[in-house]
């Protein structure tokens, strides 16, 4: 088969790779119909996650056929169209009996693309595929479907759950990608007053109004501090979520929330960031990150597919899998191109 792979820091190949197979009786084996490019995928191409073996397949989010299944797999069947989730789950460990998937003790967790062969090839690999995979719902396309597999879970559960949105709140979101764009469609169900998008693009900002942002902020040259303090009487804003994942995105993040606010980090950080803890400690700031767990997913499907979310609109892009290179260099140059999400296909 065909796969994207890592060969290092900068280095990427689309490459003739051996068919996976099965490995556990747990494991399902999916035709990969549909992927997309995140921005943790920059991520590991940067450096930023040493962890990553070379010749690993990239790619965690898809949409595909079931091919064949292990003996111990009861909820998919060959021939069954599901939507893969970035994070696998054991189904049985203290963590995921708690719903916190993304700590599974017994090999789950982000591990597709990052620990195992990922979604970025034409066959994949899925370990625990009763709960790590969904079925196919009628009424909503694979495109839109795609957007369940990481983007949409990471803003709602790392942004607007562990940030604590409320009805009336005024929301800051740093950083106008795909998952920034996330955070402000699940704050949106929550009735904030103001939610705020802060971004150096221009293109960007423009999709984050169309997402839903009352007020936006170019940094480069607006002081979205004194933008804020001015809205909220000088206090600073209820629940900062930081969608970058830079020292300078999560300082300005600190600096935005109010005393006794919340600062939600999603970003996926490369360097170290500096917690000014001899100024924040007096303020009552509560700061959370992590890793998503896709506990939310069977939520995002009901609104999805009752029209109560627009999935589809995050899609900016169409490319062919023969044509994945230059679907990385249209999400890799995004301020030029504009691409949000770009949508890679079979055939």
């Amino acid at each position: 088969m065909k796969a994207l792979i890592y060969h290092g820091p900068g280095m990427k190949t689309w490459e003739d790779v051996a068919d996976p197979e099965i490995h556990e009786d747990t494991d399902a084996i999916i035709r990969v119909d549909t992927t997309t490019i995140c921005g943790t995928d920059l991520h590991i191409l940067k450096g930023d996650t040493p962890e990553v073996a070379k010749g690993r397949i990239l790619g965690h989010e898809a949409i595909g056929t079931v091919e064949r299944v292990g003996a111990q797999v009861k909820n998919i069947a060959a021939g069954d169209r599901v939507l893969v989730s970035c994070v696998s789950a054991c189904g049985h460990c203290r963590y995921c009996r708690e719903a916190r998937f993304g700590q599974c003790l017994n090999g789950g967790g982000w591990i597709l693309g990052y620990m195992i062969d990922g979604t970025q090839a034409e066959y994949v690999r899925i370990p625990f595929a009763d709960n790590s995979t969904y079925l196919v719902p009628e009424g909503v396309t694979d495109e839109e479907l795609l957007m369940l597999s990481d983007i949409l879970p990471t803003g709602y559960e790392v942004g607007v759950l562990s940030g604590k949105v409320t009805p009336g709140d005024t929301v800051v979101i740093v950083g106008a990608g795909p998952v920034g764009l996330s955070a402000i469609t699940g704050s949106r169900m929550y009735s904030p007053s103001h939610v705020i998008a802060v971004d150096m693009s221009d293109r960007r900002l423009e999709a984050a109004k169309a997402f839903g942002a009352d007020i936006t902020i170019n940094n480069t040259r607006q002081d979205p501090l004194a933008i804020v303090k001015d809205l909220t009487d000088q206090l600073g804003a209820d629940v900062v979520i930081e969608a970058v994942g830079t020292p300078a995105t999560f300082e300005l993040c600190t600096q935005l929330a109010r005393p006794g606010g919340h600062i939600a980090n999603i970003g996926v950080h490369g360097a170290p960031a500096t917690l000014h803890l001899e100024s924040l400690w007096i303020r009552d700031l509560t700061i959370t990150m992590g890793l998503v767990d896709t506990f939310s997913i069977p939520t995002l499907l009901r609104l999805l597919t009752t029209k109560q979310i627009d999935a589809g609109a995050f899609i900016t892009h169409h490319f062919k899998m023969n044509d994945i290179m230059a679907a990385y260099d249209a999400f890799q140059n995004a301020a030029d191109t504009g691409a949000l999400k770009v949508v890679i296909t079979r055939q």
